[in-house]
């Protein structure tokens, strides 16, 4: 018996051919689809003096002034995995990203993640996460800029990828 291990190079579907030749000739097709390791689903939005549009990279465009403190954009979409997770990112002066775990009620479990305390178990009934860019300026500026926000499984940052979903909707918080 061989086993052979098959790496995926970068997020997108394939096919993976397995033949013999040995009597009787086999041959399955397999698909194969690799995910970022951005575990994180975004997309425009626009809502409190902000908006954002995905670049062509998929990180996150952010324009506009805030009207408030606190007052940003926010993504709802389901929490992908179990287990200890990771936050990493670059940031817009004046503007700051959390994520939160929220029940099938949409009530928060646990503490936030932010960039100060990044790794985080995700709390057990979890069943989607809450991503929030908001301003922390008590009376905010003008910003236009990208974010490259990132959520992956492990205790470890990698270098940004692009997440899988980059077209869900978001809106003001």
């Amino acid at each position: 018996m061989t086993t052979i291990t098959i790496t995926g190079k970068q997020p997108g579907k394939t096919d993976v051919t397995i033949s013999s030749t040995v009597n009787p000739a086999v041959k399955t097709v397999v698909p194969v689809t690799v995910l970022s390791r951005n575990l994180l689903s975004y997309g425009p939005a626009s809502g409190n003096g902000l908006t954002a549009t995905v670049n062509s990279d998929g990180s996150l465009h952010v324009t506009g002034t805030a009207t408030g403190q606190w007052r940003g954009l926010s993504w709802t979409f389901p929490c992908p995995v179990q287990g200890t997770v990771k936050l990493s990112g670059t940031s817009i002066a004046g503007l700051s990203f959390n994520i939160k775990c929220l029940d099938a009620k949409g009530q928060q479990l646990g503490d936030q993640m932010n960039l100060s305390n990044s790794v985080m178990a995700i709390p057990a009934g979890t069943v989607s996460l809450f991503l929030n860019v908001i301003s922390t300026e008590a009376t905010p500026t003008a910003k236009d800029g990208d974010l490259r926000i990132q959520l992956e499984s492990g205790d470890t940052a990698h270098d940004w990828m692009r997440p899988d979903v980059t077209s869900l909707e978001g809106g003001g918080l």
